[in-house]
């Protein structure tokens, strides 16, 4: 087979049964038989392969797994019910009482809540670093610290770090690295073969790309996704097979998809730009991005997010999104129909003013995810509803 993103995409696949199906079907089923006795004590014993439960595997998990895996240059991987789904069952698969975690300051919000609220209680510790601010990663490292997390680009801000040298900071101290590549999708970045040694995705997001269903991804080297696997196995954040199916078919269309996502994005990111009433746009592939070098570097392209802050905060804001007349006002991103959202008032809500000032959301910010509808009829919404 090809070795090209596009084709690996589309032609990796589950096992044909004996009906030679060209589609994968669906395997709804929560159970499976055994052939005899024997056979069940060997397959729960780990004796032989095969397949014991469906909140363990299922063919259609297996497969976006393995087809992920490979996409991203990851050796395995888990799939979970939700983006945040896998990020807390990679968090609590090798986080203990008494660890400590260094984290991007501009994670998700309930990322947030995680690392603030949720952790703290079962004893584990973590420091905020700035991504665009080296010296606070290398002085945030404790004896104790067990993992470094980041989100890069990052929601909503769109910071980015080196990953490569962030790597090798994690590397040289015996730290773990995961990487939240949600924003990039496995087209436009892969931490794994950067020097992570864990990359996380919200499926529910670009990869099934049409807001349709939920899904998370862990991926990473064997031995770290069997330890996964053994928290997985037992808490049971377990991808449904049909949501499964569904986002195995969306990554037959993810590349082209993306390619108009990123064009569209430049082209709105560049339009905004050069709008008076607008004080900030952030965008990968804008020169005026200060990663934009690192961005250039590590991302095929810039990604379909675009954040900007509009002059006369939380009032010209609503007033913007009020005004838009296609894009949807959403908390979703990812979807082929262009979506704004006000990040002070929605996703990270639950941050105090203060924190959300640290991460650069502002009472004006503003983030577009950019959809496939035609670029003239996204601009004219956007000139329409700032004018």
């Amino acid at each position: 087979m090809q070795d090209n993103f596009e084709t690996l995409a589309i032609r990796l696949q589950a096992e044909r049964t004996q009906f030679k199906e060209h589609s994968v079907p669906l395997y709804l089923t929560s159970s499976y038989k055994f052939d005899d006795a024997e056979e069940m004590r060997a397959l729960f014993a780990n004796e032989k392969e095969g397949n014991v439960y469906s909140r363990y595997a299922n063919p259609n998990t297996d497969e976006l797994i393995n087809k992920m895996a490979v996409l991203e240059g990851a050796e395995a991987g888990w799939a979970t019910a939700s983006g945040m789904a896998a990020i807390f069952t990679t968090f609590a698969s090798f986080l203990q009482s008494g660890d400590h975690v260094l984290s991007s300051r501009s994670v998700f919000g309930s990322t947030h809540q995680l690392l603030n609220n949720i952790f703290p209680k079962w004893g584990v510790s973590y420091t905020y670093a700035d991504l665009d601010k080296l010296d606070q990663w290398e002085n945030g490292i404790k004896p104790n610290t067990k993992m470094i997390f980041v989100e890069t680009p990052s929601n909503p801000g769109i910071d980015i770090i080196d990953l490569e040298w962030l790597a090798q900071l994690a590397k040289k101290n015996g730290i773990m690295l995961v990487v939240d590549n949600c924003f990039a999708t496995p087209y436009l970045q892969q931490p794994i073969k950067l020097g992570a040694d864990i990359s996380i995705h919200s499926a529910t997001k670009f990869i099934d790309g049409q807001g349709r269903t939920l899904g998370g991804i862990i991926l990473g080297s064997a031995k770290l996704i069997k330890e996964i696997e053994g928290f997985a196995r037992h808490s049971g954040p377990a991808m449904s097979p049909f949501n499964a199916w569904l986002l195995s078919k969306s990554l037959e269309t993810l590349a082209v998809r993306m390619d108009r996502h990123c064009e569209s994005a430049l082209k709105v990111a560049q339009f905004l730009e050069g709008n008076a009433v607008i004080k900030k746009v952030m965008y990968p592939f804008l020169p005026s991005h200060p990663q934009y070098d690192i961005a250039k570097k590590q991302m095929r392209q810039g990604g379909g997010i675009v954040t900007f802050v509009i002059d006369g905060g939380v009032a010209a804001a609503g007033k913007f999104m009020d005004g838009l007349k296609m894009f949807s006002i959403s908390a979703n991103l990812g979807d082929t129909r262009s979506i704004a959202t006000h990040p002070a008032t929605s996703t990270h809500s639950k941050l105090t003013e203060e924190e959300r000032l640290q991460v650069g959301i502002e009472q004006g910010t503003i983030r577009l995810s950019i959809g496939l509808e035609h670029i003239d009829d996204i601009l004219a919404d956007i000139k329409q509803a700032l004018a």
